[in-house]
């Protein structure tokens, strides 16, 4: 019967756990060692991590770790997050190997090393056509591609970054950037100069170096690139180039005939006088340089614009770098993935692949990224979605931490003491570059009482979503260079939301200003009128108490403001002086010497030996600066 009882206990046994009794019994039999090599086992530890991962990773139980913590004076759940320092601490207690792993590895490769300086071909150079307001950038280009864009635009300014890629009578090429000239476009005009070879200076023969003229000097400088000087509108009357030769001195810009090494061409955009000279000396330049790329490589480059099409959905506007960009690759910018499914030049014309230099429009993007990201071509989908993943990660996690430019102990204090008075406004524009030129310059606006909080902005039409969230910000909208659609329309007049139209940067700014100053607590400015002193008082029925008064300096004048002082101390500030009577008659005003009957407005604790202050407010409205 025992016997039975064996073979029931070795059925209830599992089979591997017999098998793993056999084999130890012939390792015993052949004499060999039945402990396993003490190798260490090698643990992956990340940024940070749950006890009860950790646990799993080093395949000991979560309460051992737990209570080692404990004894390091650490109390933790097992779903607690501990850091990578001290999952390392517990990791080599059990005597394991550990290998430390950041999320951040991730971004690893994206962007390949660079390539050596003397390999891949000649590519085209990238200027940037930079200066100031209405001193003919846009005409300029408009003269070297001879097709017209100025007359197209708002106000006759540009506000977008416009690239094309001009092929000369010798088939050589230049790609060109435009870049706004305005002082809200700083960020745009900034990231120009970095993605730019050469930067070409537009400067008014009749108007000289003006603001953003010096701006546009500053940022090429710091981006490295060199400055041609394009002196525009030699063909006027009033024109003087020499004087613009002397001025840029003061900036270091040094012109060639000076002894420097700065090309200075004169020019007429609209007479087309002397174009060649400016293309010869951009190719010039770029010859000195040497620019080159590879293009036999997966693509990269910068986005320079992206908007948010009606019928076609995101679209990118980038600049490759180096590397050829095919359709139907695989394209990682910021946040924003996709497959290229169509690549589109600036004149709409469909292409098949865009080498080094050229400038291309992308459709098929997941969203539309944020100009100034680097894009790369990556080899797969799943590698995209990893890399999007983190960046939309941690892109949230710093939203969620940032609190504007004001600290968050600043912000509730002045909040509490209702010094600051905030105007919530949301963005919507026509691409993302301008949403950003309009933030900026909002953030910049207000002072230590009033400013204007952008709740949102984006590139797009207005939609039901952007009127939701403006009804429970309490903000108007305002779209530049978009329209709501239908439904957004009705919902907004249902809901009571405001939405304001512009296509000018500068009315957008001084309508902003002028609520912002409309928000201004005015200036109050006494004007003093006279001081009278309290004689003797009266109760009169039906009237209340009068006083009997001497005007000692000035005069009184009935409806003014009174300041009642009592033993130097003001018992009555800001009242009004009711009624001024001269014996039994009602007067306006009383001169000094004389006296009068007075009786103020809602008080009655007139006593004599009072001296009355009579004085005028005036308000005056206040304006930002």
């Amino acid at each position: 019967m025992a016997g039975g009882d064996e073979d029931a206990v070795e059925r209830m046994r599992s089979l591997a756990s017999v098998r793993r009794a056999r084999e130890r019994e012939k390792e015993k039999r052949r004499g060999g060692s039945t402990e396993t090599p003490n190798r260490p086992r090698e643990v992956v530890i990340p940024d940070t991590i749950t006890v009860g991962e950790l646990a799993n990773r080093m395949a000991v139980r979560g309460v051992d770790i737990i209570k080692f913590l404990m004894r390091q004076g650490l109390m933790m759940k097992i779903n607690d997050v501990i850091d990578s320092d001290t999952a390392e601490l517990v990791a080599e207690e059990y005597g394991m190997a550990v290998k430390r792993v950041s999320e951040s590895d991730i971004e690893e490769g994206f962007i390949a090393e660079a390539d050596e300086a003397d390999t891949g071909d000649l590519r085209a150079p990238v200027v940037a056509i930079m200066g100031h307001v209405d001193h003919g950038k846009t005409s300029l280009l408009d003269a070297l591609r001879t097709t017209d864009v100025a007359a197209g635009e708002a106000g006759g300014i540009t506000q977008h970054i416009g690239a094309y890629q001009v092929r000369l009578a010798d088939g050589q090429r230049i790609t060109f950037l435009d870049t706004p000239g305005h002082a809200a476009f700083s960020a745009m005009r900034a990231r120009g100069a970095n993605v730019t070879d050469i930067v070409v200076l537009v400067v008014a023969a009749d108007d000289g170096v003006m603001p953003q003229t010096v701006e546009a000097i500053q940022h090429a400088k710091a981006a490295g690139s060199p400055i041609i000087v394009a002196v525009n509108k030699v063909d006027k009357p009033d024109a003087n180039p020499q004087k613009i030769v002397n001025e840029l001195l003061q900036y270091e810009v040094i012109a060639e005939s000076l002894g420097g090494d700065t090309q200075i061409i004169e020019l007429s955009a609209k007479e087309k006088i002397n174009l060649n000279g400016l293309t010869d000396a951009i190719l010039l330049q770029a010859e000195v340089m040497d620019l080159r790329a590879n293009a036999e490589r997966s693509a990269e480059g910068v986005v320079i614009e992206a908007q948010l099409d009606k019928g076609r959905g995101p679209v990118a506007t980038v600049l490759v770098k180096r590397g050829t960009l095919k359709r139907g690759d695989i394209v990682v910018a910021g946040s924003a993935w996709g497959k290229a499914r169509a690549l589109l030049d600036e004149r709409n014309a469909q292409l098949t692949e865009a080498g080094p230099s050229v400038p291309v429009e992308i459709l098929g993007l997941s969203e539309a990224p944020t100009p100034g990201d680097v894009f790369a071509v990556v080899e797969n989908e799943a590698r995209a979605r990893e890399l999007t993943e983190y960046r939309q990660r941690v892109k949230r996690e710093k939203g969620q931490v940032s609190g504007g430019s004001l600290s968050l102990a600043d912000m509730m204090a002045k909040l509490g003491s209702k010094k600051i008075s905030e105007l919530p406004v949301l963005i919507k524009s026509d691409v993302q570059g301008t949403a950003e030129a309009i933030t900026t310059s909002l953030e910049k606006m207000g002072n230590d009482e009033v400013r204007a909080r952008v709740v949102m902005h984006g590139a797009g039409g207005i939609t039901e979503s952007d009127v939701n969230l403006a009804k429970s910000a309490g903000a108007p909208i305002l779209g530049f260079n978009v329209r709501a659609s239908k439904q957004a329309r009705e919902l907004a007049e249902r809901e009571g939301v405001e939405i304001r139209y512009y296509s000018i940067i500068y009315d957008l700014l001084d309508d902003i200003k002028g609520v912002l100053s409309g928000m201004l607590a005015p200036l109050q400015r006494e004007t003093f009128l006279g001081n009278a002193k309290v004689l003797q008082t009266f109760d009169i029925t039906k009237v209340g108490r009068v006083a009997g008064c001497r005007v000692t300096e000035g005069v009184v004048r009935k409806g003014a403001r009174v300041r009642i002082i009592r033993d130097d101390v003001v018992v009555l500030e800001l009242g009004v002086l009711n009624t001024l009577k001269r014996f039994k008659d009602e007067v306006n005003e009383v001169p000094s010497g004389q006296e009068c009957g007075m009786q103020f407005a809602g008080f009655q604790d007139i006593k004599e030996g009072d001296y009355i202050e009579c004085f005028t407010v005036e308000e005056i409205k206040r304006t930002l600066d």
